[in-house]
């Protein structure tokens, strides 16, 4: 087990990055500021937490807009693996692996409510835990098998198909007998959508007619779409879609700011005439199936039927440049930063 976990020091000083202002849109490096603070006290009930990885996930645009979330001058809100090095919860013991919201911090004290998940024995290398078996790949496996179950022969089409999300979903569809289009927003993810993940096809929206590529690709339409970005892909997508289709909207990505709502195109009528199915899926309202889901993810990696791609920067300062990295779409894979050297 030790080899799954990396090298991690116990510093004196809890290194920090706090919200130093509000964001327009993506955080960009300006507004975080380094506000380096005591090792927290672990109160009673509670535990400390030394982290290991810190994640950049497209909520964080969310969060870091949201006062109640994320105040100015604390850390920035954030999803984290870690190690438990000191525990006054009865329910937690020291040298867990643990996956929840820590912040962009060496250390958090935190309760049980602000767990994810929980590993006594880790079977992968803990970092999977905050990314194929984390938030993206339990979306994935939920999200896609709770609303929309591929069977054999469905056309499947999954935006930002090269994405720690869209990766996971591609994989699963094609297991199940699916045709699986993705689109994504460089020739290397192309390539990689098709050579590492499985698809059967896929397309750098950004340099194809969208409509009349996925009018090709699925001349009777797409059975399934699995959509993490909206926007204009959304548009074309959902007039490619089969009658009685199922779409599953899991992100937003393409639109920076929904204060005013933005404009465009109108898209009842399509939903009304090819009555289709278009279901929101929000990970945080199924915590509790965590576990299970990480323990049928973990079986496919295990097995070697489950591909994933892990982009790791070292360095506390390195979180935000690798968020709007991520947010750009230049990362090749979940996007992590490893701060246990500090």
């Amino acid at each position: 087990m030790a080899d799954l976990i990396p090298p991690y020091a116990l510093p004196e000083t809890n290194r920090r990055l706090l919200l130093a202002r509000r964001p327009d849109g993506t955080p960009q490096p300006a507004d975080f500021v380094r506000g380096d603070g005591p090792v927290p006290a672990c109160g009673n009930g509670r535990f400390l937490v030394r982290n290991l990885y810190l994640s950049a996930d497209p909520v964080q645009r969310g969060w870091a807009a949201n006062a109640a979330l994320t105040p100015l001058g604390a850390p920035m809100r954030a999803l984290c693996v870690g190690v438990v090095v000191e525990s006054r919860d009865a329910a937690v013991a020291a040298g867990e692996i643990v996956y929840g919201y820590f912040g962009w911090q060496d250390y958090a004290e935190a309760g049980r409510e602000d767990l994810l998940s929980r590993v006594v024995a880790p079977r992968v290398p803990v970092s999977a835990y905050a990314g194929v078996l984390g938030m993206p790949g339990v979306t994935a496996w939920l999200a896609l098998l709770d609303l929309a179950p591929p069977k054999p022969g469905d056309r499947v089409l999954v935006s930002t198909a090269a994405g720690a999300v869209g990766s996971v979903v591609g994989q699963i569809a094609r297991q199940r007998g699916a045709t699986v289009i993705g689109l994504t927003g460089s020739a290397d993810k192309v390539a990689r959508c098709t050579d590492r993940y499985g698809y059967a096809a896929a397309y750098n929206y950004k340099a194809v007619d969208l409509a009349g590529t996925l009018a090709g690709a699925a001349p009777e339409g797409f059975d399934i779409f699995f959509d993490n970005t909206g926007g204009p892909i959304l548009d074309a997508a959902i007039r490619a879609m089969k009658r009685y289709g199922r779409i599953v909207q899991c992100g937003t990505a393409a639109t920076a700011s929904w204060s005013p709502p933005p404009a465009g195109p109108r898209n009842e009528r399509e939903v009304l005439m090819r009555a289709l199915t278009w279901s929101g899926f929000v990970i945080f309202d199924h915590v509790a199936r965590f576990g299970e889901a990480i323990d049928a993810l973990s079986d496919l990696m295990l097995a070697g039927h489950l591909a994933h791609d892990e982009d790791i920067e070292a360095g506390i300062d390195r979180a935000p440049d690798a968020l709007v990295a991520m947010m750009a779409g230049t990362n090749s894979g979940k996007t992590l930063i490893y701060v246990g050297e500090g």
